[in-house]
């Protein structure tokens, strides 16, 4: 498997290209780096491939605020602007003026 470099980076706020969440990169794995169980329990049909980064968000949809784990191929950027209400991302981010996120400890991942 050949990884590539990540499209997105810690910090930034992206959304899914097709369900109603977006959220906030906290860390990012060059490759699929989760179970078997997990990988298998997507749908055949829309089930990404394991070459491409894979990113840790600290998620949000309509309902709730949840931690979820996305290939590269199924987000797009958020650009609308608004804050991500996930409780952790105030633990490990502070929001710019222009509405990005910055690590708190003064590094990214």
């Amino acid at each position: 498997m050949k990884s590539r470099s990540a499209r997105y980076a810690v910090g930034q706020v992206v959304k899914h290209r097709f369900y109603p969440f977006r959220g906030v990169v906290f860390d990012v794995d060059p490759t699929f780096n989760n179970t078997e169980e997990w990988y298998n329990s997507i749908p055949e049909n829309v089930r990404p491939s394991k070459d491409q980064p894979f990113y840790h968000l600290f998620a949000e949809n309509a309902e709730t605020e949840y931690v979820a784990y996305v290939s590269e191929q199924n987000l797009l950027p958020d650009t609308s602007g608004d804050p991500v209400r996930h409780p952790q991302v105030d633990e490990l981010f502070e929001r710019a003026d222009d509405g990005a996120y910055r690590s708190r400890n003064g590094r990214m991942n």
